[in-house]
């Protein structure tokens, strides 16, 4: 990873690792359909209405910032994505997941019904579902979103469906409602008696994001 010269206008762009596996598999599942922006990048506490120089450096600070070289982990970048909310809007939307933790017994099964607050004039389940990203595959036999009946979530759902080999490595999935059951497999937890990872669930429409810890405990 790197900086790149914000002296000058660039567009860096990459395939991410799932973009690239499907690239891979030349079945004709690589279809670019969707974009999004983010600024992962930028302090806006650095802002300062109180320069001496006048409001035309107000923002110079952040201006002035280094740019991050585009990198494929998807878990680790855009993760402050820009949305277009309606006009009005009063609040910011935050996803309810009713807990602050997941916690499983090993085999166990866990169903995680998102639901979005603050969004289009209350609280709803948004129409193009949930991402979900779990930081640590192995840690579940079954990891599924269900709900959403597009091709581009069919592609991507059926593709993340890959069978990890004892490597640690993250999956997303989408769907209204995301199925998980715990890993039976004792030798995962060596002398250990429980595992972690961490799950972060998106709106897709919304773009509200939030990040609760899981738990798998062996029995």
């Amino acid at each position: 990873m790197g900086y790149l010269n914000n002296t000058v206008v660039t567009v860096d762009a990459i395939l991410t690792d799932v973009g690239r596996q499907l690239l891979a598999q030349q079945n004709g599942q690589f279809r670019i359909t969707q974009f999004s922006l983010a600024d992962d990048e930028i302090d806006y506490t650095l802002y300062n209405p109180n320069h001496p120089s006048g409001s035309a450096y107000y923002g110079q600070a952040i201006e002035n910032m280094p740019l991050l070289e585009a990198f494929p982990q998807a878990t680790q970048t855009m993760k402050y994505k820009l949305t277009t909310l309606p006009r009005g809007t009063a609040k910011l939307p935050i996803i309810n997941l009713n807990t602050a933790a997941i916690i499983i017994p090993q085999g166990g099964t866990y169903n995680l019904t998102p639901e979005t607050l603050n969004y289009t004039g209350g609280n709803t389940v948004e129409s193009s579902g949930y991402s979900a990203t779990i930081s640590d595959v192995r840690l579940f036999s079954t990891f599924q979103g269900v709900g959403v009946q597009s091709a581009d979530v069919t592609a991507l759902n059926l593709t993340n469906q890959t069978t990890t080999l004892g490597t640690s490595i993250s999956r997303t999935v989408v769907g209204t409602t995301i199925n998980m059951v715990a890993t039976t497999v004792n030798q995962l937890f060596g002398t250990a008696t429980q595992l972690q990872a961490t799950l972060t669930v998106v709106g897709r429409d919304s773009g509200a994001r939030l990040t609760v810890p899981v738990t798998v405990k062996k029995v």
